[in-house]
């Protein structure tokens, strides 16, 4: 019976002896620890969400708008767990964070290239943060390919066509690599499916959750403000970044932005 494959675990199945042997904090200060963890958890909150977002541009591109509902809602409720998070990394003072923060050197979750891939699924492009990934790598790979397809708002408004909506030719077929344009065509389009619910019931849900994420986006980014501040205050972020001033001027970005505007026309 020695030939028998031991059986499954826990920790096995989890791979928890990976999982937990990945914090290397670089000093022996107390709430580095809780950095690193802050940190890492998100990333793999991330790598969730995207697996969500694959999901959903699939089935928005096959039509099924109920079937959408689910991986669009999971999206958001990790968010929100994500949001919360910072509560825990607000526990740590100004004077705990500076008694390591000079180890961090440049590195920023500015870098964070899942976060910027999450952005560009979405529908938020900007190719200049290409520069923070070593090119030819697979994060830099990553992002190109994000930056290069149709992203979530981009289906959406695809659907909104096959569905017999009037809409710009430039909002069904253009450089997906640029960041997109509010257009007040593709505004009419989806208010129009407010003012009949009824008949439209599976792109109202639809834009419904897009309006979640995008709720759920601004929200953390509102948080992470917050938390940037009261620990650091104004003072310039690591790897040379603005802090609180450029956190601040992200707030009021839009992915879906005709979805909010047309709240406004109805």
């Amino acid at each position: 019976m020695a030939d028998d494959p031991k059986p499954m675990t826990y920790g096995g199945y989890l791979a928890l002896d990976g999982i937990l042997g990945a914090q290397h904090p670089v000093s022996e200060h107390h709430d580095e620890m809780l950095f690193v963890i802050i940190h890492q958890t998100k990333e793999l909150w991330l790598k969730q969400i995207l697996r969500e977002v694959a999901l959903s541009r699939e089935l928005i591109r096959s039509d099924s708008l109920i079937q959408v509902h689910k991986s669009l809602s999971r999206v958001s409720r990790i968010q929100a767990v994500m949001t919360l998070s910072w509560d825990v990394l607000a526990t740590m003072t100004p004077s705990d964070y500076s008694s390591f923060r000079a180890v961090l050197g440049g590195s920023s979750g500015f870098q964070s290239y899942q976060f910027r891939e999450f952005e560009y699924r979405l529908g938020l492009k900007d190719g200049g943060h290409l520069r923070f990934q070593e090119e030819g790598s697979a994060p830099h790979d990553a992002l190109v390919a994000a930056l290069e397809a149709p992203s979530l708002w981009d289906e959406a408004n695809m659907a909104l066509g096959r569905a017999g909506f009037v809409l710009p030719p430039e909002a069904l077929a253009r450089d997906w690599r640029g960041a997109y344009v509010a257009s007040e065509g593709v505004e009419a389009a989806w208010a129009e499916v407010y003012r009949d619910t009824a008949r439209w019931w599976p792109l109202y849900q639809l834009a419904e959750k897009l309006v979640d994420i995008d709720d759920a986006l601004a929200t953390w980014r509102h948080k992470h403000v917050v938390t940037v501040e009261r620990i650091i205050g104004a003072k310039r972020g690591t790897g040379g970044t603005a802090g609180v001033a450029y956190l601040q001027s992200t707030i009021g970005k839009r992915a879906f932005p005709e979805l909010w505007s047309l709240r406004t026309r109805i």
